[in-house]
C-alpha cells in the first residue's frame, strides 16, 4: 500500500487504514487530505453503509500530527500554522464528528494527539489491549488543536479531562473506556473482527434511521434539552415519510424481518 489512506470495501463497510507506518501514521497534510476526500467518496456510495477506520501495522493508530511539517508551518509564522494545520485538523475531526455514516476507529496502537483526537470525535471507538492513550501536546508548549481541548472534557468530565490535557500523561485503554472514550477493550488480534462486528449490528437497521441517529446526538448534544429535542423531531419528520419506515413498521406488525432500501 503507497496510499497515505488506503481503503478496503467488504459487504457494505468501508475499511480506511491510515498508511505511513514508519512514521507511527502520523498525520500529515497530504494524509489528512487523503482522508477528507475517500470520506466525500463513501458519502456518496450508497452501498458503503458503515466505516472502519485504524491504523497500518501494529505499533500506532496515530502518534498524531506530523511535527516535522507542522514546525515548517510554525515558522512561517501563526497565521500560516492556522490557515493550513489547526484549520485542516479541526475539519477534519469535524467531518468524522458529523459524517452521516456510522464511523468506528479500531484503535490498534498508538493514538497520541491527533490521533486520540480522531478517537474522540468518530462516533464509536474499539481499542486493542496494546492500544496506548495520550494528550502530549502541552509538552510541546500548545494546547491540542484538532478538538481536544473541547472533546475531551465532554466525553470524559471537566476534571479528568483537564489532567489528561494537562499532564500529557498516557493512559490505557482500559482508562479509555472508564472514561467513554471508547467503547470496548478487546484482545490485539481480535480488534477488526470486534469493529467489523459492531459495524454489522448497526448496518442490519434502516440507513435513513442510522443517519438520523447520528445527525440527532451530532447536533443537539452541546444544545440545550429543548432545542435538542427540536432536533430530534426534525429527523423524525424527514423518515417518516419513507419507504423504510413503512417497511420495519409493517415487519412488526406482519412478524417478519425488514427489507430495507435506504428510500
Amino acid at each position: 500500500m503507497s496510499d497515505t489512506v488506503a481503503m478496503r470495501l467488504n459487504g457494505g463497510i468501508a475499511l480506511l487504514t491510515l498508511n505511513r507506518p514508519q512514521q507511527l501514521n502520523a498525520l500529515n497534510y497530504v494524509l489528512i487530505d487523503r482522508l477528507m476526500a475517500l470520506l466525500d467518496t463513501i458519502e456518496l456510495a450508497d452501498e458503503v453503509r458503515a466505516v472502519i477506520l485504524t491504523g497500518a501495522g501494529d505499533r500506532a493508530f496515530s502518534s498524531g500530527a506530523d511535527i516535522h511539517e507542522f514546525r515548517q508551518s510554525v515558522m512561517r509564522g501563526a497565521n500560516e500554522a492556522v490557515r493550513h494545520f489547526v484549520r485542516r485538523g479541526q475539519a477534519m475531526t469535524a467531518r468524522l464528528e458529523a459524517f452521516p455514516k456510522p464511523v468506528i476507529a479500531a484503535v490498534n496502537g498508538l493514538a497520541f494527539g491527533g490521533g486520540c483526537e480522531i478517537t474522540e470525535a468518530v462516533h464509536l471507538a474499539v481499542a486493542s489491549d496494546r492500544a496506548s492513550f495520550a494528550k502530549p501536546e502541552i509538552k510541546l508548549g500548545m494546547p491540542p488543536t484538532f478538538g481536544g481541548t473541547q472533546r475531551l472534557p465532554r466525553l470524559a468530565g471537566r476534571k479528568r479531562g483537564l489532567e489528561l490535557l494537562l499532564t500529557g500523561d498516557r493512559f490505557s485503554p482500559e482508562h479509555a473506556l472508564q472514561i467513554g472514550l471508547v467503547n470496548e477493550v478487546v484482545p490485539h488480534d481480535q480488534l477488526l473482527a470486534a469493529a467489523h462486528d459492531l459495524a454489522l449490528r448497526i448496518t442490519r437497521h434502516a440507513p435513513l434511521a442510522v443517519t438520523s441517529v447520528i445527525t440527532a446526538v451530532t447536533r443537539g448534544i452541546n444544545l440545550s434539552i429543548a432545542e435538542g429535542l427540536e432536533v430530534e423531531c426534525e429527523q423524525f419528520a424527514r423518515v417518516a415519510p419513507t419507504h423504510d419506515l413503512g417497511e420495519g413498521l409493517g415487519a412488526w406488525a406482519e412478524r417478519r424481518a425488514a427489507v430495507y432500501t435506504g428510500r
